[in-house]
């Protein structure tokens, strides 16, 4: 099993959770079940590492879910409750593990990542939006840390 097989279990319970009304019962109650659906439908044993991965994955992105879809708004040009399931779940992943996830992900892997699940799972459409909001997201990434390394040098002397 690898990352990119965890980042489809996480991918498959997100959606999952994204159909759940809100609130019908405890959060990590609802990550574990749907992560444990996920799992089972795998035609192959899924290890404790990639179990662990898609477990942090989806708990990352629930608890840093308000500022994922901001983020993911202010790019998308369009508010997030408009886009497939799908792909609002590929973003949130992607966004997260550019911006979140201890230790960050490269964002050039990370789009890379999600493009290819868009692939997989998403419309003949989803793999280039997500390439162009993702990448969107990255350079304003970028352009914020360079803007923040100068006055982060000049607060040090």
């Amino acid at each position: 099993m690898s990352r990119r097989q965890a980042r489809e279990f996480a991918l498959q319970a997100l959606y999952q959770l994204d159909l759940i009304p809100a609130e019908t019962q405890d959060a990590d109650v609802q990550e574990q079940q749907a992560l444990d659906t996920a799992f089972m439908e795998s035609e192959e044993a899924v290890s404790e590492k990639t179990r662990d991965f898609a477990k942090a994955l989806v708990r990352g992105v629930r608890t840093h879910s308000a500022a994922i879809d901001e983020k993911i708004g202010q790019y998308a040009k369009w508010k997030i409750a408009r886009m497939a399931v799908v792909d609002r779940s590929i973003a949130r992943i992607a966004v997260y593990e550019m911006m979140f996830a201890e230790p960050r992900q490269k964002p050039n892997i990370a789009i890379d990542e999600a493009v290819e699940l868009a692939k997989m799972f998403g419309t003949d459409d989803s793999a280039k939006f997500l390439n162009g909001v993702l990448d969107a997201i990255a350079k304003a990434q970028e352009a914020e840390s360079a803007e923040q390394e100068p006055q982060k040098q000049k607060t040090e002397q």
